[in-house]
């Protein structure tokens, strides 16, 4: 994951710097999205289909081939057409990789270890795409320039690859029969019909993570307007998420011990719409204080974390078909890409930034509302 967050934090700019057009960026990184999004989806079921290590490789291989066209072909003269392209390819690549080996996860792993898995899994998830990835690219631009930074993330993959692929020998999970395939392929849709809990759970997947990509749109001119500049902004945002990865980790022991559902319920929906509107105002009642400013997002992003059971209790409302639930359950990861910028720039004009973070703390507590609906045969584990 390291090297797909190489370049989240300044390859729009640096895009636009060379002369691509704010307009141009922004449909490169929606058609990015738009990939991310079906290969998040897909990647369970095809995952039980033909096997988590064959679809991590295919993910790898894909995310190779983007990378190779798009900073090798793409970037170096600003060709659009196959920039755009190849991102989109590029973008195929991690779902593949990272979500197959959820799904892998969750079949070889005890319920009773099952959050404390998945904690571990976002822990190292989020680390990579968010925090290492980011603190490394700041470290490598300068040391080796931005399209030299772009070729490492090739090195980053291929550790990852080499631990998950070829000294990973945990063979559960093999690929099916072929004449199930298809049949297969199809549940990462009729699942949603067949198991409504499993759909809920998709819904408040995607609420988990929308104001994850809203916030950068509009938040950092609104800090600006109280007087933070973007280091200082900066260091707001990763510091959030260096809270967060250690908080995936601890509401995975959480969720084991009180049980996923409340732990999603009460951290996760009502404690980020409650932390969501502190974030907002500590500017105004802290006096622009930046530590002020940042325990609120720190708080923020610890509370996030507290959807981390999700990723348990959602293949757990079925004893087949797992990863066509996680297939959902990944849809829900990778729609926020581009579903919360869509709500700022729907929104924004209409209500302002403060009438937006009222309606991402609003779909915050209709994430904690359906969550009371995700129930377990018997109530297991969701109590």
């Amino acid at each position: 994951m390291m090297g797909d967050g190489i370049e989240q934090g300044w390859l729009s700019p640096y895009l636009i710097e060379r002369g691509l057009s704010l307009e141009a960026s922004a449909a490169l990184f929606t058609v990015y999205g738009i990939t991310i999004a079906i290969s998040s989806w897909f990647s369970g079921v095809l995952a039980e289909t033909y096997g988590a290590r064959k679809t991590m490789l295919y993910g790898l291989l894909l995310y190779l081939l983007g990378t190779v066209g798009f900073v090798g072909l793409g970037i170096p003269e600003l060709n659009y057409p196959v920039m755009l392209v190849t991102y989109a390819v590029r973008g195929f690549g991690y779902p593949l990789f990272a979500y197959a080996f959820l799904v892998w996860i969750t079949y070889s792993t005890p319920k009773e270890q099952l959050g404390r898995a998945v904690g571990w899994f976002w822990f190292v998830f989020t680390g990579g795409l968010n925090v290492l990835g980011a603190y490394y690219s700041s470290w490598a631009i300068i040391q080796f320039g931005h399209i030299s930074t772009l070729w490492t993330s090739v090195f980053w993959a291929l550790i990852g690859a080499l631990f998950a692929l070829v000294l990973n020998k945990y063979t559960k999970l093999e690929r099916k029969g072929a004449e199930s395939k298809m049949k297969d392929l199809m549940k990462g849709i009729t699942i949603m019909r067949d198991e409504p809990k499993v759909l809920l759970g998709g819904i408040v997947r995607v609420i988990n993570t929308t104001a994850q990509f809203a916030f950068p749109v509009f938040l950092p001119l609104y800090m600006a307007e109280h007087g933070f500049n973007t280091t200082e902004w900066l260091q707001i945002w990763g510091t959030i998420f260096t809270g967060n990865i250690i908080f995936n980790l601890i509401f995975g022991f959480v969720g084991d011990r009180v049980g996923w559902r409340n732990t999603v319920i009460w951290f996760g929906g009502v404690g980020c719409a409650v932390s969501t509107l502190l974030f907002y105002y500590s500017p105004v009642f802290g006096n622009s204080n930046f530590w002020i400013v940042m325990a609120a997002g720190t708080l923020w992003g610890a509370l996030l974390a507290g959807y981390v059971p999700l990723s348990a209790l959602v293949p757990s409302l079925v004893k087949e078909d797992k990863g066509a639930a996680m297939a959902v359950l990944n849809l829900g990861a990778g729609l926020p890409v581009f579903v919360g910028p869509l709500l700022v720039g729907v929104f924004y004009r209409l209500i302002g930034s403060e009438g937006v973070i009222w309606l991402l703390a609003a779909l915050y507590l209709l994430s904690a509302f359906l969550t009371r609906f995700i129930t377990l045969p018997n109530n297991a584990k969701t109590m």
